[in-house]
């Protein structure tokens, strides 16, 4: 194996408002703030890292960047509804009404939200 065991996985978030941003992390999600420096913070989110780096140019795509396996969906979309987080329901997926998808084969579930700098977030359960 190329990491030792004692390797974290790390995922980059990129964010135009670095305190809009530290808010809807820490303060909404929960994520606990690990460490800062010029450019941008460390956050927990369980066993990863976020690097939250500010660009100030930073444009959000359109596929989700980063996300959650919980398990129960419908109780995490609750919480968020509860945090005026909004829950994103496209045309035609056939969600729900708090926005999960199911897998035709009923395994599966996935929802999707928008953090406070556009980018898009997913949960899933499996």
């Amino acid at each position: 194996m190329i990491f030792e065991s004692s390797s974290k996985a790390v995922a980059f978030l990129y964010v135009t408002d670095r305190s809009r941003a530290l808010a809807f992390y820490g303060d909404l999600l929960g994520l606990e703030h690990k460490s800062a420096d010029a450019f941008g913070d460390f956050l927990s989110a369980g066993d990863t890292l976020v690097r939250m780096t500010v660009m100030p140019d930073h444009q959000p795509g359109p596929h989700p960047v980063f996300g959650w396996d919980v398990a129960d969906i419908a109780a995490a979309a609750q919480a968020l509804r509860r945090k005026d987080v909004s829950l994103i329901v496209y045309d035609g997926m056939g969600q729900d009404e708090l926005g999960i998808w199911t897998a035709p084969d009923g395994k599966a579930k996935v929802a999707w939200f928008r953090d406070s700098e556009g980018n898009l977030l997913s949960l899933s359960q499996s």
